[in-house]
This record gives structure tokens, C-alpha cells and sequence, in this order.
């Protein structure tokens, strides 16, 4: 969307990833993907081109509903946008609709269900109330009110992850935060700067459960995304008696913050006591929730997640996989419409574990067979490489001996 080349440094090469990278090329960018990163030569706020064909989205629900934002105020051009069997699974009515009240003409299978069709319009701006927390749902309505006649508010019940704000205000977009509302202007072109990429909280996340929860263990987690809106997993597990060391970004209220903070994450192995994660929280470790119930399994006392409805509409239904997948290991726990209770026992006894096609089930899978008694055999462990494709490796280099580091993306 930028008007000039950015470079993105420690640019992270992942299935979903290289999904974006090719939907991109497909509407006209150009990419030179290099050893540290890539270089984006874009087409501009509206200069994106009609491709022939469905742009393939693959498994990346992220982009499905991000892309939909910025193409919708392309007039005269038309774009069509599929995946694989997972995503035609996820619903993308959420961002559809509030698309239409802006003017949009967007249609989907059954009204709720990919491939969406997306033809370009002109957009006017309006104000939004998200029916429950979505970072992707803001930033796709953020996108389009960039091109909207007029402002566009979108007035979220509790914050989200604010990464398309900060990159949107690095470009030099009016975007403004107050009182739980985000509002942007509407702008001619973006100037965006290089970028270098701090390493995934989310991929952090699998490291720091089995420091914390192997015997003897100490890890430091290098160039990680240090952003408020993504250490949600870090507080908890911190809640529930972790031995974390960060430099944490201060919290905010109003004010929006264009760089994004990144530093080391120490972390080691801990005696933990069961929590309560309250729908407030589950925005800010959403992708993390799963591993909260592993942790759950090894605590003193119970361990209760609320309001994380969203799990059910992931790459699987991530409360239902959870619940069969850690029973299977010897877990006491219980799934409920809107997320899971778990009975610490102080440990696991391993055995099968069906990934089923979630990359970040295959990564809890093999989290619990380190600390299990027996280990575990991970089915699907090739799901993985969605988000993370050294995953095996480097959880290997860290079993294979002591002062063992990771940095940046890999972290």
C-alpha cells in the first residue's frame, strides 16, 4: 500500500507468511525476498490490480480478513479471496458486514463462509462497535477507512493487539486512540519506513511453557516483541508463579506509539498455582490459551479460562482439541461453551496427540511430551511450519544441551 519500497528486516518466512508475500504479488506488488528479510515494491493506496483468479489465501485467517479492508476501495476492479479446508471453515461475516454498511459490495458462501468475493466501491466512513474483541477485524475496517470518505471509529469492548495502528501512524496515517475507540482519516498515500520485525510472542510462548515447566531449566528468548498487546500469556503465566524477567512496555492509554519494543524475555523452571483468565484478558493471549491449560495440568489447584469464544473458530476448534488432546495425555479437564476448567494434578503421562492440522496444537503437542512422564507422539507435526518451520529445530537445540540462546523470529 506504501507509495515507495520498504524493506522489512528478520521478516519471518512461514506458510502464512509466504501466503501474503504471493496474494500481494497477485494484486500487482513487487517482492525480492533476501536472507534477512524482503524488499516490497507496492502500487500505492489504490492502485491495486485486478488479478485473474482467486487470490489463495492458504491457511493464513489473518490475511483473509485484513486483505478484504484495503481491496474493498479499489472501484472497478474485482477480487475474489479462497484458501485451503480450514479456512473455508472460519466465518467471515464479521468483517463482511461492517464492509457493507461502509459501502462495500462483498458476498460470501452462505452469507458467513469463504471465498469471498470482494468488488471495489467507493467507501464512506462510519462508526463501529465490535461485537467482541478482534485485532483483525479492527485493522481490516482501519484499512478501509484509509480510503473511506470521511472518519472511521472502531470502538472496541475491550483492547486488542494494536500492531496496525503503530504501523499505520509510522506511515504518517491521522490515527488517534481515546476512551476504547481507534479512529483514522482518510489519506492520499502512505510513506512507510523500513521495518525490522521483532521476533513472535506467540512462538516465544511454546519455550517459555516448557522452561517453566521442565525441571532445571533456564532460557533467555532474544529480540521478542516486548508490545503491551501481545505479553498477555507472559502476565499470566508471571500470575501463576513463573519466573519471568522483562523490560515490559509501559502501559498506555491514549496516545499510539509507532515503534514497536523488542528485548529478552528470561524466563526458568517454577512451581506454578492455578489462575483465572477473564474474558478481558483473552484478546491479548488469544493465540496462547492452549498452552495455559498445559500449564493448568502442572499447577496447584484449578486453572479457568472464560470468554475465549474465539477459540472455536481457529484452524481447529481449539477448546474441543484442547480438551480431547489433553485428556488423551492423562489431563483432568473440562471443555465449556466459551473455554476450559483444568485440575492440576502435577503432571501428565503422555501418549497420542492429534495436531489436526493447527500449527499451534502440533507445538503444544510437543511442549507436553517434554514435560510428560512417557512422552507424547505428535500427529501432524508438519502443521508446525504454518507459523513456525524451525520449530523442531530449534526446540532440538535446546534439549541438546545447556546456554543454549534464540533469537530474533525464532524466538
Amino acid at each position: 500500500m506504501s507509495s515507495e519500497p520498504v524493506r522489512i528486516a528478520n521478516y519471518l518466512k512461514a506458510a502464512d507468511t509466504k501466503s501474503t508475500l504471493a496474494a500481494i504479488r497477485r494484486i500487482g506488488a513487487l517482492v525480492e525476498v533476501y536472507q534477512e528479510g524482503v524488499v516490497v515494491r507496492g502500487v500505492g493506496l489504490r492502485g491495486a490490480e485486478e488479478p485473474q483468479g482467486p487470490i489463495d489465501v492458504g491457511n493464513a485467517g489473518t490475511l483473509l480478513r485484513l486483505l478484504p479492508g484495503w481491496l474493498a476501495g479499489q472501484p472497478g476492479r474485482r477480487f475474489t479471496l479462497d484458501g485451503d479446508r480450514s479456512i473455508r471453515r472460519r466465518p467471515v461475516d464479521r468483517v463482511a458486514v461492517p464492509l457493507q454498511e461502509m459501502g462495500a459490495r462483498i458476498s460470501c458462501r452462505e452469507n458467513r463462509y469463504p471465498p469471498l468475493e470482494v468488488e471495489g466501491a467507493a467507501l464512506k466512513g462510519i462508526t463501529y462497535r465490535l461485537p467482541q474483541a478482534s485485532a483483525q477485524v479492527k485493522s481490516c475496517l482501519l484499512l478501509a477507512g484509509l480510503l473511506a470518505e470521511g472518519p472511521t471509529v472502531v470502538v472496541e469492548p475491550v483492547p486488542t493487539r494494536d500492531h496496525s495502528e503503530r504501523l499505520l501512524a509510522a506511515a504518517g496515517v491521522p490515527v488517534q486512540r481515546q476512551d476504547g475507540a481507534v479512529q483514522v482519516l482518510p489519506v492520499d498515500e502512505l510513506g512507510l519506513p523500513d521495518l525490522s520485525i521483532g521476533g513472535d510472542p506467540s512462538s516465544a510462548a511454546f519455550f517459555a511453557a516448557a522452561a517453566t515447566l521442565i525441571k532445571g531449566s533456564r532460557i533467555v528468548l532474544e529480540g521478542v516483541c516486548l508490545n503491551r498487546t501481545r505479553v498477555g500469556f507472559f502476565r499470566i503465566l508471571e500470575r501463576m508463579g513463573g519466573l519471568v524477567v522483562a523490560d515490559w512496555e509501559e502501559d498506555f492509554e491514549e496516545g499510539i506509539p509507532a515503534a514497536e519494543p523488542v528485548g529478552e524475555i528470561d524466563l526458568a523452571w517454577a512451581r506454578l498455582n492455578g489462575t483465572t483468565v477473564s474474558a478481558e484478558e483473552v484478546p491479548l493471549a488469544i493465540d496462547e490459551l492452549p498452552l495455559v491449560a498445559l500449564l493448568g495440568c502442572f499447577a496447584e489447584g484449578e486453572t479457568v479460562v472464560e470468554g475465549a469464544q474465539e477459540l472455536r473458530f481457529k484452524e481447529s476448534d481449539r477448546i474441543a482439541s484442547v480438551v480431547e488432546g489433553l485428556r488423551g495425555l492423562g489431563a483432568r479437564i473440562e471443555g465449556s461453551a466459551d473455554g476450559f476448567r483444568v485440575e492440576g494434578t502435577g503432571g501428565l503421562r503422555g501418549g497420542r496427540f492429534d495436531a489436526r492440522g493447527d500449527h499451534r496444537l502440533a507445538m503444544l503437542g510437543a511442549v507436553a511430551g517434554l514435560a510428560s512422564k512417557e512422552g507424547v507422539k505428535v500427529v501432524g507435526m508438519e502443521a508446525a511450519a504454518v507459523s513456525y518451520p524451525s520449530f523442531e529445530e530449534d526446540l532440538k537445540r535446546l534439549v541438546a544441551g545447556p546456554r543454549r540462546r534464540l533469537f530474533g523470529n525464532r524466538g
